[in-house]
């Protein structure tokens, strides 16, 4: 049997396992007796071989390759498993009416386009719940993450890009590039089960007109445009729109969640590490600290919550091989204040350093009323302009759209930047909690880099930007979020050149902290990519020969 048929076997019967949890209202997933997974330690706790915190993609793909190595592996994942039917049929509320499942302990959504002609219509009051989506708030800057069995691949616009082999090159020198375009990036496409747009479709359709008018724009100034690949499943997309298959894409849904058509990580890596038989996950489970045994090996101490964020138990789990794919913030967070509390005193001053929003700032132009973009859009990102390689100000911006459900002339855009400004984590003891030191100022070089682009498309369309689009006050660049968050645990610095922790053995980061705050792209595929290159060194060298 080829690898490919292994993977899709065993994705096919963690797809089975995922199922069967959600029927039974389960927050343990496997596909496995719970022993396989886990034993007793000698003071009564859990110990596992391999815990994975996180399920977003350089966990997903550390816990697969554990699995497939014969390990032992529990994954802990503090949002809950979304492929449960709500009261309505379906696991995610739409973008135009959302409810409780949009957001995490939240009150109010918090949508990034904050307003529309200034009226606040756009965001909703709720109930707190854990929903899929998070802001995470801090002074300055904003950060949007997925919260549930596959992080932030719930949430996101499926965009699967490579990036440019000259900036990782740039970003990453110590990485051999030639692997990683040649071996790495290939196989994380595949696992990823990224697909194409069909052109022809895409011309035609009318789902894809916003698309093509700022295609048009763009042209006019000067500015070439590239299709983008992406993790939605463009064939599922193609039936929504002939009526033959409910609607997801094609129904404003994406950033609380896809009902229907895209490939998220429950559905790919996760379904196949489960499928291995030697992965389990826990849902609902946060760690909240992390400290060493004595004689090796970490103690985690977690609090596993319901959905209405009661605290049901708080548990130690002991494990020999620690990695860590909570995410850039969730990460860096756990590795702080393990330093600074003094339980893993010899952790590198270079964790909590390095942090960028990826250049991310959104931008939208008010379009002439014979230039319509259409009532109808698919929430699925097809296309960028691609300016990167201009020398002054580098920008690939992907043409987002604007799912209304009506006519609005606004043409969206999500510019990715080259901006050198970093930011730094460091942790609050009064609070327990960490903070980012980050100003708006530092945004300066990236919105300086969008209004760069965007005033020549303007000028060449006699076009203006839209103001009313980012909160009450008339703002065009919205410059206080991002989707992208990178660093905070930078290869070679925090960690060596293959994720390990500096001053820990078998302590290791799996996720987008690695990535020293830009990848000039949605960087999901490169974090997917440099996993599947760290976790195999790993295996070979530190796992099996342990």
């Amino acid at each position: 049997m080829s690898a490919h048929q292994h993977l899709s076997r065993r994705r096919m019967l963690g797809l089975a396992a995922l199922g069967a949890a959600a029927l039974a209202g389960q927050s343990t997933i496997t596909a496995a007796p719970r022993a396989a997974a886990a034993g007793t330690g000698g003071d009564g706790g859990t110990f596992v071989p391999a815990v994975v915190v996180g399920t977003g993609y350089g966990a997903a793909v550390s816990a697969l390759r554990l699995g497939e190595a014969g390990i032992p592996t529990l994954m802990l994942e503090m949002g809950q498993l979304w492929n449960q039917p709500g009261p309505d049929g379906n696991v995610f509320s739409g973008m135009l009416s959302p409810d409780k499942r949009s957001s995490w302990f939240k009150n109010r959504t918090e949508a990034p386009l904050g307003s529309f002609l200034w009226l606040d219509v756009i965001n909703k009051n709720i109930d707190p719940y854990a929903g899929v989506l998070d802001r995470v708030n801090f002074d300055q800057m904003s950060v949007y993450v997925g919260r549930g069995v596959g992080g932030g691949s719930l949430v996101n616009g499926g965009m699967a890009v490579t990036p440019k082999r000259s900036y990782f090159e740039e970003v990453l020198p110590q990485v051999d590039a030639a692997e990683m375009y040649d071996r790495y990036f290939p196989r994380a496409n595949t696992a990823l089960r990224v697909n194409h747009i069909d052109h022809g479709w895409f011309e035609e359709s009318e789902w894809y007109k916003f698309a093509r008018v700022s295609r048009e724009q763009a042209g006019k100034a000067g500015l070439g445009t590239v299709f983008v690949p992406n993790v939605y499943d463009w064939d599922y997309m193609r039936r929504e729109a002939a009526g033959e298959v409910p609607k997801s894409a094609l129904a404003t849904e994406v950033i609380y969640g896809n009902n229907h058509g895209k490939q998220s990580l429950d559905k790919t890596y996760l379904a196949a590490a489960l499928g291995t038989g030697k992965v389990t996950i826990e849902t609902m489970h946060q760690v909240k600290s992390i400290r060493q045994q004595k004689g090796g090996g970490y103690v985690l101490t977690v609090e596993q919550k319901d959905v209405n964020g009661r605290l049901l138990a708080t548990k130690e789990i002991g494990c020999r091989h620690l990695f860590l794919g909570a995410g850039s913030l969730g990460t860096t967070e756990l590795l702080l204040r393990a330093r600074e509390t003094g339980a893993l005193p010899d952790l590198s001053s270079a964790v909590g350093a390095g942090w960028g929003p990826n250049g991310n700032i959104m931008t939208a132009r008010a379009n002439h009323i014979w230039n319509p973009t259409g009532a109808h859009q698919s929430s699925i990102p097809a296309m960028g302009i691609d300016d990167w390689d201009n020398r002054d100000a580098p920008v690939f911006a992907e043409i987002a759209p604007m799912p209304a459900g009506l006519e609005t002339w606004v043409s969206l855009y999500l510019a990715i930047t080259k901006n050198p400004e970093r930011g730094t984590f460091v942790y609050d003891a009064a609070r327990d909690a960490m903070n980012l030191r980050w100003t708006r100022d530092q945004n300066t070089p990236a919105v300086n880099a969008a209004k760069s682009l965007f005033d020549r498309i303007n000028k060449a369309c006699t076009t203006i930007y839209r103001y009313d689009l980012f909160g009450g006050q008339a703002k065009n660049f919205a410059d206080d979020f991002c989707y992208h968050p990178l660093g905070g645990c930078v290869l070679g610095k925090a960690t060596d050149n293959y994720g390990r922790v500096s001053g820990y053995k078998n302590l290791y980061v799996t996720d987008g902290s690695l990535i020293p705050g830009s990848i000039g792209v949605n960087p999901f595929v490169t974090i997917t990519a440099l996993a599947e290159r760290n976790i195999e060194r790993v295996i070979k060298q530190d796992v099996t020969a342990s």
